[in-house]
């Protein structure tokens, strides 16, 4: 926290002198309430400029596909596994929920689709399948994660699945996450472009990353957001203004929104500082927390009385931000974790006026990177073919019945259709005759193959092949200028009409 020395200057930086004041005192009277963690760092040096709760455990969410990357990404560099590698989807990984790609059991991909799946798509199952078939199981791979941790100083961390989704064992804090992303960005520069990638594109569709910091801030070139109703909406971000590169944490967040504007606004801050400030204090030296586990945010998070909340952001691109964006409330800084009403109260302020009336640049295009099943676009296509092949042969047999089946209770055609030089039935004009079928047609209906449509020039009879008896059967009181080669086509239908009828 703060101390009151440091109060105005941060204050005049950040969020304004008289929301910090408020925010402080509204802090001492809420029993329960608890900061959201929130971490600046300056990514070379290693110093840190502001720091809230940074050594304070909190449920990761998706961020934990960071930590799932460095440990793939090692693995790369040791040997012990390749970019293009098959992983295989298990029947456990295709049962993980949402967010999801949905591959069936079975599907293979190589790990570097795999990995610009997670950092796009954030899905679970292709995480899962990351951690079974580096890992050799799951429980393999949280091994290999907490030991990857311990030897990077991660020390609040603790790690029990590749995809972050809800479990109580499973927890970290702003610093680890700091420092895990500072370890990324030095240890695997030849990928940093794995954490900016704007879009992916499978198939036809195409998946925005769910950061909404990137293309709408300036500078801003990775890394991840995570959301799940226990820890809120979090985001591990990097920025470079003018060769100086910043990371900023923020957890613990209700909703996208607010979590892409505050980490917009601390990077304000952090660029706007001319040295590393707060006493000079590197991650490493940072106090630890007194808090022992976890708050669990569901009960705040996701109020069933609301929709449930998503880790997208789709009110930041409509406006630009206002003018005088970075005076935030300070409010918005405290959440409750218990039951009393001052608790809730503390975590409403969130939902500022002031935070309502802001929002990020319009988004720029999304440029997406292209990403497969199989080891390369063709066999993609091809398992693509052969997966539609079956759906296709049961459906054909279904149409013909459809088709064929009602072809003999059809009525066959008659003179009228005849008479106007078509070889197929007309269909407006079988429409206007008679419910009840006509001699004439059920003839024709009868004789098979030999009652097929003979088309004329026009201005002349059609010939219709007819048993011998059917011109008998017609009356022959019309006059014989019908018959004439002068007479139209239209009079020569109605006439042919009547005869039928």
């Amino acid at each position: 926290m703060l101390t009151a020395a440091l109060l105005p200057r941060f204050a005049g930086r950040l969020f304004g002198l008289g929301a910090l004041v408020a925010a402080g005192s509204f802090a001492a009277g809420a029993a329960g309430a608890v900061t959201a963690p929130m971490l600046v760092v300056d990514v070379d040096s290693g110093k840190v400029i502001y720091s809230q709760g940074a050594t304070d455990p909190w449920y990761p969410a998706s961020i934990t596909k960071l930590m799932t990357t460095y440990v793939a990404l090692d693995m790369v560099r040791q040997g012990r596994a390749s970019m293009d590698q098959l992983l295989t989807i298990s029947e456990a990984a295709a049962a993980e929920p949402p967010s999801k790609m949905g591959f069936k059991p079975g599907t293979q991909l190589t790990l570097d689709n795999a990995l610009k799946i997670i950092m796009v798509k954030s899905a679970n199952d292709v995480a899962w399948a990351i951690g079974e078939n580096l890992g050799g199981s799951v429980d393999g791979f949280a091994a290999l994660m907490n030991d990857t941790a311990q030897r990077l100083g991660m020390h609040e961390s603790r790690w029990t699945n590749p995809n972050g989704l809800p479990d109580p064992r499973q927890w970290t804090s702003a610093r680890d996450m700091a420092i895990l992303g500072r370890a990324l960005l030095r240890d695997f520069p030849e990928n940093r472009d794995l954490f900016s990638i704007s879009a992916i594109q499978f198939g036809r569709a195409v998946m925005a990353n769910h950061n909404g910091l990137l293309g709408r801030y300036a500078g801003v070139d990775g890394m991840k957001t995570g959301f799940i109703c226990s820890g809120g909406f979090n985001v591990v971000a990097s920025a470079n203004r003018n060769g100086r590169r910043i990371l900023t944490v923020v957890m613990g967040q209700a909703s996208a929104r607010e979590r892409d504007l505050k980490a917009a606004d601390l990077f304000d801050y952090g660029f706007g500082q001319s040295g590393f400030g707060w006493g000079g204090q590197t991650l490493t030296e940072l106090p630890a927390s007194s808090v022992a586990t976890p708050p669990d945010m569901r009960p705040y998070i996701c109020d069933k009385r609301r929709p449930m909340p998503t880790d997208s952001d789709s009110s930041a691109v409509t406006a630009g931000a206002a003018a005088g964006g970075n005076a935030d409330n300070a409010n918005a800084q405290l959440m409750a974790v218990g039951a009393p009403p001052s608790s809730a109260l503390a975590f409403a302020t969130m939902n500022s006026a002031a935070l309502r009336n802001r929002a990020l640049p319009p988004r720029a295009p999304l440029q997406p990177v292209l990403v497969w099943t199989g080891r390369d676009p063709a066999e993609s296509a091809i398992a693509a073919a052969d997966e539609a092949a079956p759906k296709a042969a049961t459906s054909k047999p279904t149409a013909r019945v459809k088709v064929a089946k009602p072809a003999p209770h059809k009525p066959a055609p008659s003179r009228s259709i005849a008479a106007t030089g078509a070889t197929v039935p007309q269909p407006k004009l079988l429409a206007r005759q008679k419910a009840a079928a006509p001699a004439a047609a059920s003839a024709f209906a009868s004789t098979g193959p030999s009652t097929a449509v003979i088309a004329e020039p026009k201005g002349h009879k059609a010939a219709v092949k007819a048993p011998p008896p059917k011109p008998a059967a017609k009356p022959a009181a019309k006059p014989a200028q019908k018959a004439e080669a002068k007479e139209a086509a239209k009079p020569a239908v109605k006439s042919a009409r009547k005869k039928d009828d």
